[in-house]
């Protein structure tokens, strides 16, 4: 068996297989009599049909079926062999081999397959290259938000004569014209309300009180979808947005005391046991969460750095055939306008690719193993705190979701990231710099 490629250029090249009978014959005639054992055809018993009516009925199927196996592990081997850095897969060339062919087990076959090549670029990230890594400072409005949503996680439902702002308004809605007006009793969260004028007008309000309202003014138009029960483009469809609201019951959540009681749903009994306990798990876990952001932010500044740094040609014509002979159902435009994204993501897997390659990393099962249990715990803990699952537990869970395939590859991928992240840490100049969370929030603004 003979295979070989030629560069048509430096990111497109064929390449030509030759198979002879010798090279195909020993794997289709193993394939003929593993079929006659599992045959069942009227009149053999089970097992004992002969491979001569195999090879008479279907044998022109299990040697194409066979060939295309031997040249496909062939093709893999030799691009392995060769170090060639394919895109895509390798594509039958069109031509015109389907008559020349008697297929009787004795032609010599020559194929030939288009190549896409990735293009030749450095990894631009040196030991002289500049970022920054920023230690985010909790700030004390970002934790009073904090405390806040926590102490309303927990508190007690209360339905107060008079409303005041942040109180959920259980009201009928009119709308203001006369024929086939909208009429819709609903709940209204006040502190969605963006207008701060319509705000305050919803504010000293009681059981039966009406106040006229523009909720296009008021709101934005996912949640005006919500409150009237259309769709957004109805919503924006709207001719008169001016609607009576007349309360029927005024709900308020009450924060929950800061208490014994209270710690201990969040806690560990005994782990808080004061106020000045609590602050300080709250901005422990809050620039946790903001070493998270900071991490991202370092990612996504290697990211665009590595991306404006490389400038190297794809193979966009043998891509765009590729995609559309692996996605039959995504028409021209779709791959036209979906081709740009495609070839960034491709771009930065490259990049990630040559960087495995050069530092000889690798992603272990038990790595994967130990993200999907990390992801698993985070979930269980963002829904109750004070619940600790098992490290059998976890592992429970941790199989469970790998035996999704999609899950594995995904975590996969993610820890292959990681540890590429790590690499580019250890191999790059990283400046510290402390900053509020109000201020980070407003760097990608600048």
């Amino acid at each position: 068996m003979n295979i070989s490629h030629q560069n048509i250029d430096n990111i497109n090249a064929n390449i030509q297989v030759e198979i002879a009978p010798a090279d195909y014959n020993p794997q289709v005639d193993k394939a003929i009599k593993d079929q006659a054992k599992k045959a069942k055809l009227p009149g053999f018993r089970p097992g004992m049909v002969p491979t001569g009516h195999i090879r008479r009925m279907y044998g022109k199927s299990i040697l194409f079926d066979e060939i295309n196996k031997i040249i496909n592990d062939k093709i893999a081997e030799y691009i392995a062999e060769q170090k060639l850095e394919v895109l895509g897969q390798p594509l039958p060339t069109d031509d015109e081999s389907d008559g020349k062919y008697n297929w009787d087990y004795k032609d010599t076959f020559n194929f030939s397959y288009e190549i896409g090549l990735a293009p030749e670029f450095e990894i631009p990230f040196t030991a002289e290259t500049e970022f920054t890594e920023y230690e985010i400072q909790a700030d004390e409005a970002t934790l009073a938000e904090r405390i806040k949503n926590l102490r309303r996680s927990y508190g007690k439902m209360t339905n107060p004569e008079v409303s005041e702002e942040g109180d959920v308004l259980y009201a009928t809605l009119v709308q203001e014209k006369e024929e086939e007006a909208i009429e819709k009793t609903t709940s209204i969260r006040t502190d969605l309300v963006e207008d701060a004028k319509i705000k305050k007008s919803l504010a000293g309000l009681k059981k039966d009180d009406s106040v006229k309202i523009d909720l296009k003014k008021a709101f934005k138009t996912a949640d005006l979808a919500r409150i009237l029960g259309l769709k957004e483009e109805e919503v924006e469809a709207l001719d008169v947005t001016s609607f009576t609201l007349t309360v029927k019951n005024i709900n308020r959540l009450e924060e929950s005391d800061l208490n014994q009681e209270f710690f201990n749903k969040l806690f560990p009994e005994g782990d808080v046991t004061t106020e000045e306990q609590f602050n300080a798990k709250v901005k422990e876990e809050v620039e946790n969460l903001f070493k998270q952001n900071s991490a991202q932010r370092l990612r996504n500044d290697l990211y665009t750095y590595g991306m404006e740094k490389v400038d190297g040609q794809f193979p966009e014509a043998f891509l765009k055939k590729w995609l559309k002979a692996t996605n039959p159902n995504l028409g021209e435009q779709e791959i036209e306008e979906g081709f740009a994204d495609f070839i960034s993501n491709l771009k930065w897997t490259i990049i990630e690719n040559r960087i495995v390659t050069a530092n000889s990393l690798e992603v272990k099962y038990d790595e994967v193993v130990d993200l999907a249990k990390e992801r698993i715990y985070a979930q269980i803990k963002m829904y109750n705190m004070n619940d600790e699952p098992t490290d059998e537990q976890l592992q429970q869970f941790a199989m469970q979701l790998l035996a999704d395939r999609e899950q594995a590859n995904r975590l996969f991928e993610e820890v292959k990231a990681l540890k590429v992240f790590d690499q580019l840490k250890g191999s790059i100049k990283i400046k510290t710099e402390k900053i509020d969370f109000d201020q980070f929030e407003k760097l990608d603004s600048k």
